[in-house]
């Protein structure tokens, strides 16, 4: 059996509802992100003042308060749905457990991390939204976004063991552009902490020059799309496994440079800042796709 068919033959195999919930976490994840910035760019971060109620004595917005709580309380409500997916992941993994550890795992870490998140969120309010932590929140959000793809690929493919498909040299130069947009991320995190976009009019961010940041952050970007320019050439030149994966993320990251130059020249619009983080997971998962493309299955499954 070809390494198609065993990875045909591993989708039958799968829990009725567990691509469902898969997806849905993937998608639930990236979206938390979004309504995050929204609350970050508008400055509604403390629109609920208590966590986990909305305020003292209710769960839930009181009429007497802004337009600010409505944004706070929207992105934690995402928080159950969020969780839910999480849980039914691990649950439907839980039936191929023996079959497929690595899937089984994936959903373990994911259920963990968006537990953490949780308490950070609560530790986010209580401390007036210090910078370290909303960075450190918004950094775990894209790391879970980041497992829920690699999920995702695995579930499609064939269990077992993996080889490489590609030469050493392309598996050490995709290796270093994952250390370069994980840099990237890095200052683009610390940017937006001593940025305008606090969270909340009343919190000052202190500490790092935001105009130097922005520059220092602005060349990783352009090491990792000349490293990325690379593979793609050397991808179509010898027909290697992660070519498509390459082509998007070069053009995720045409997208996220030319969105970051004009927001920077525009003065930081919220809109295009916002939108500039929710590119960012989503490029950090095409980069992950990219890494999981660089093996493939090397057992055969058993025919069905």
């Amino acid at each position: 059996m070809n390494t198609a068919r065993a990875s045909e033959v591993a989708k039958t195999a799968l829990p009725r509802f567990l691509p469902f919930a898969a997806w849905a976490s993937f998608v639930l994840n990236v979206l938390i992100i979004a309504t995050g910035g929204a609350v970050r760019l508008t400055g509604s971060g403390l629109g609920c003042s208590e966590w986990p109620l909305c305020t003292p004595g209710s769960l839930v917005p009181t009429a007497e308060l802004t337009y600010h709580s409505l944004i706070e309380f929207g992105n934690r409500t995402i928080s159950g749905p969020l969780l839910l997916a999480a849980l039914a992941v691990v649950l439907l993994t839980f039936k191929l457990r023996s079959t497929r550890k690595d899937l089984f795992v994936l959903s373990w870490i994911v259920l963990g991390l968006v537990l953490l998140q949780a308490f950070v969120g609560g530790f986010i309010v209580w401390e007036d939204l210090a910078a370290v932590l909303v960075g450190f929140h918004y950094t775990v959000s894209l790391i879970i976004v980041c497992i829920t793809a690699a999920y995702l690929v695995r579930m499609y493919e064939a269990p077992g063991k993996r080889v490489r498909a590609v030469p050493v040299g392309y598996a050490i130069l995709t290796h270093v552009t994952t250390l370069a947009m994980a840099v990237l991320i890095l200052m683009g995190v610390l940017t937006t902490a001593s940025g305008p976009h606090s969270g909340d009019a009343n919190v000052v961010r202190d500490g790092f020059d935001a105009t130097l940041l922005s520059h220092l952050h602005a060349w990783p970007g352009y090491v990792t799309f000349a490293l990325v320019a690379v593979l793609v050439g050397w991808a179509a030149s010898k027909q290697l496994r992660p070519f498509a994966w390459n082509c998007a993320l070069l053009a995720l990251l045409v997208i996220q440079i030319a969105v970051g130059v004009i927001q920077s020249r525009m003065g930081l619009p919220p809109v295009l800042v916002g939108i500039h983080m929710v590119l960012a997971s989503v490029t950090a998962a095409a980069m992950t796709v990219t890494v999981l493309r660089l093996k493939r299955p090397s057992i055969e499954a058993p025919e069905s």
